[in-house]
């Protein structure tokens, strides 16, 4: 694994296989093959719908983008491209969790043609090991209950169920904790 360089706001995260990076408005016909999927954003909702087209989708990514220099240092959000060819894989992000933002949340997706070759768990995994080489003293992935492959990365990861709650964004929802010493691989 190479170390960051940056890149905007958010630095540039580089794995074997993948390069995490800011998203950037040209993204968003490759963007919306994630957000503009209503079987996968359905996991994401209520924090977000599902996108209906192209000039959406770079609207949600130039105001990520004027979010992300206004988070602070590990949040923000990342578009995963695959470091052979450079194509869209996924996402992944660190934010705060509503309400109050006293909690940080990693969250991932992965395209739906990208599933089942370890990309969610190798790019998260990135996210999660320079959260914690800045000082960040835990982590949550939150998941609703039926949402069995995004428990499943969590769990490789090392995270830990810690219960079920309805503290965010007022749903029932499964929460892991992650703290340094618990990160798997």
């Amino acid at each position: 694994m190479t170390g960051p360089t940056s890149a905007g706001s958010s630095p540039v995260l580089v794995t074997e296989r993948l390069r995490l990076r800011p998203w950037d408005p040209e993204d968003a016909g490759a963007a919306l093959g994630l957000y503009g999927d209503a079987q996968l954003v359905r996991w994401l909702s209520p924090a977000m719908t599902v996108v209906g087209d192209v000039g959406a989708m770079r609207a949600v990514l130039e105001q990520w983008a004027a979010e992300d220099t206004r988070l602070s240092w590990p949040a923000g959000r990342w578009a995963v491209e695959a470091l052979d060819d450079g194509r869209l894989v996924g996402g992944v992000a660190l934010l705060p969790l509503p309400p109050g933002d006293e909690d940080l949340e990693l969250s991932y997706q992965v395209l739906p043609d990208e599933q089942g070759k370890g990309f969610a768990t190798e790019a998260a995994r990135r996210a999660v090991r320079r959260a914690f080489d800045e000082g960040v003293p835990e982590l949550f992935v939150v998941a609703r209950p039926a949402n069995g492959a995004g428990a499943g990365v969590a769990k490789r990861l090392g995270f830990q169920w810690v219960g079920e709650t309805s503290k965010y964004y007022d749903l029932r929802l499964q929460t892991y904790r992650l703290r340094p010493a618990d990160l798997a691989g």
